[in-house]
C-alpha cells in the first residue's frame, strides 16, 4: 500500500514539475574595466549583461563618465561630461578586472546610480574631482563595495581598480566575483 502511495505521490511531483518548468538562468554581471592608452586618454567604465530575474529584461550595455569632448578645457577646470557606451573591440582591448553576479536589486540600484550621473548639472566632468574612476567608484559602493578613491589613484582607472579588488578581495571572493589584477 505504501509503495503505491509512493509511486502515486511521484508521478504526481513530476507532473507538477513538468508543468511549472523552473525558470530559465537569469542574472545580470557586471563587469569593471579600464583601459590604459587608447583614442583617448586612461579610462575607466562598467558593462552590465545578461536578464533581469524579476523581468525578463535582457540587458547588453556599457557605461562610462567622461568629457564630452576632450580638449586642454579639461585641464584647466570643470567641462560638460556624459555617459557612454563603449563599443564592443573598445572592450575587448581593455582589462577586466571584476566580474560580479548582480541580484535584481542591486541591478535597479546600479542603473540608478548611472542615471544620476547622467542626470548630473552641467559642467559635470572634472579631471580632479569627478572623472571615470569617481564613476566606476560609485558604482562599486553601490554595490556594497569599499570605494573610497585614493589622491593618488585619481587620474589611474588601472591602478585605481587594482586597488578596489585588494580592498575588497573578501567580500568579492564572499560574493563569488572572478577578479583579476
Amino acid at each position: 500500500m505504501i509503495g503505491i502511495l509512493l509511486r502515486i505521490l511521484s508521478a504526481w511531483l513530476l507532473a507538477f514539475v513538468a508543468l511549472h518548468p523552473a525558470p530559465g538562468a537569469a542574472a545580470v554581471d557586471v563587469a569593471f574595466y579600464s583601459k590604459e592608452f587608447g583614442a583617448t586618454f586612461p579610462h575607466a567604465f562598467v558593462t552590465v549583461e545578461g536578464t533581469v530575474d524579476g523581468t525578463g529584461e535582457k540587458v547588453d550595455a556599457s557605461y562610462g563618465f567622461t568629457a564630452k569632448t576632450v580638449s586642454p578645457a579639461v585641464l584647466l577646470g570643470s567641462v560638460t561630461g556624459e555617459i557612454i557606451a563603449s563599443a564592443p573591440g573598445y572592450i575587448a582591448k581593455s582589462d577586466r578586472h571584476i566580474l560580479l553576479r548582480l541580484s535584481d536589486g542591486d541591478y535597479a540600484r546600479l542603473m540608478a546610480t548611472v542615471e544620476k550621473w547622467r542626470g548630473l548639472a552641467q559642467p559635470s566632468y572634472n579631471l580632479n574631482h569627478r572623472n571615470c574612476v569617481h564613476f566606476v567608484a560609485d558604482l562599486a559602493a553601490t554595490l556594497g563595495l569599499h570605494a573610497d578613491v585614493p589622491r593618488a589613484l585619481v587620474k589611474k582607472p588601472r591602478s585605481y581598480l587594482q586597488w578596489l579588488v585588494r580592498e575588497n578581495r573578501a567580500l568579492l571572493a564572499q560574493r563569488g566575483a572572478a577578479i583579476a589584477e
